[in-house]
């Protein structure tokens, strides 16, 4: 079991300690179900009747809360407890995985045509083609799979079976948890006498430095040109990103999310698990689009979107909807009607 004490914690992290630097810490955990050696932390108000009552040994808050928090043990006060938890997290995950030691297993196949760079890692059944590039510090995690001319930059993990097809790039520091596919092609065909005939897809998938890519994800590589995710940029678990899709910088998508081809999302935008996002569309930076959404046309003024429509026949559909989008004026004309006509 790993013990720290407290007084590392704040050497490291910095923040305010009120209380024993040498409490001895075991395990992060919430303020429920909490221990003695037990570090909590404390972010919302709305959780402060948790405080009171939690056996945790300290707890981390922001400075409205610190006279609770010294009322009850040890506290720890810095002005975003949650953004200290987030480092705190990397810093215990640091202690408690020890780096596992660079080297190709016996098993990987590698291209001699490939580059691979210094303290790379190539785990058992994994495969390197041709001309790819495996930058400094990288790991291709069991059964993986790097294509021809593919590039890793350096210090980008990919778990177990990953999949980066041919002529795909990923940035430096990306996370890439397993079942994940880059570069398949995307849903590209052209229908000809009651026949769908395939369109080569010929762009490949660009991906910046210090993206997230959860399990099962699936990123098309473009058509003609490249399907690009820029710096930043965090993906959930079963999410498929379409063909020649643009994603803006530190945008952070839920599960289960679906963003149909030639859509460009800005940058600092956040999408809802399961929203949809129909093609060709744009969407402004600092858009937040809410769970279970869909995405019908473009949105160009930053701010909070909601909702979608029941199916229906699409002449239909579109009358209900352009009604719809009358309601509030209806409604204050039916006011005023009211008002007017009212003994």
């Amino acid at each position: 079991m790993t013990q720290v004490r407290l007084g590392e914690i704040v050497d490291e992290l910095g923040g305010e300690l009120i209380g024993s630097r040498d409490l001895a810490i075991s395990r992060i955990g919430p303020l429920e179900g909490a221990t003695p050696s037990t570090l909590s932390f404390l972010s919302h108000p709305r959780y402060q009747a948790q405080l009171a009552t939690t056996q945790a040994g300290c707890v981390i808050v922001a400075p409205a809360m610190r006279e609770a928090a010294v009322a009850r043990g040890a506290t720890l006060v810095t002005d975003d407890p949650y953004l200290y938890f987030a480092r705190l997290t990397q810093w215990w995950a640091r202690r408690v995985r020890p780096a596992l030691p660079p080297g190709v297993h016996p098993s990987a196949v590698v291209s001699p045509k490939a580059l691979l760079g210094r303290h790379v890692r190539i785990e058992a059944g994994a495969v390197v083609e041709a001309d790819a590039v495996v930058g400094d510090g990288a790991v291709v995690g069991a059964q993986g799979y790097v294509g021809q001319g593919a590039r890793l930059g350096a210090a980008t993990r990919l778990a177990p079976r990953v999949t980066v097809l041919e002529r795909c790039s990923l940035g430096e520091r990306c996370i890439v948890h397993p079942g994940v596919v880059i570069g398949a092609d995307g849903f590209g065909f052209a229908p000809h006498a009651g026949e769908w005939v395939k369109i080569e897809q010929l762009g490949a998938v660009r991906i910046g430095n210090d993206v997230e890519i959860g399990a099962n994800t699936c990123i098309d590589r473009g058509a003609l040109d490249d399907t690009v995710i820029e710096d930043g940029v965090k993906l959930d678990n079963l999410i498929q990103i379409a063909h020649n899709v643009h994603i803006g910088a530190h945008t952070a998508m839920a599960a289960c999310v679906g963003v149909a081809g030639s859509a460009r999302i800005g940058r600092h935008c956040t999408v809802g698990g399961s929203a949809g996002i129909l093609g060709h569309l744009t969407i402004v930076d600092h858009v937040h689009i809410s769970a279970m959404a869909l995405v019908t046309r473009s949105i160009l003024q930053p701010g909070v979107y909601s909702g979608s429509f029941p199916i229906d026949d699409n002449k239909t559909w579109e009358k209900n909807a352009a009604t719809l989008r009358q309601l509030h004026t209806l409604r204050e004309r039916l006011r005023a009607l009211e008002k007017k006509f009212s003994p």
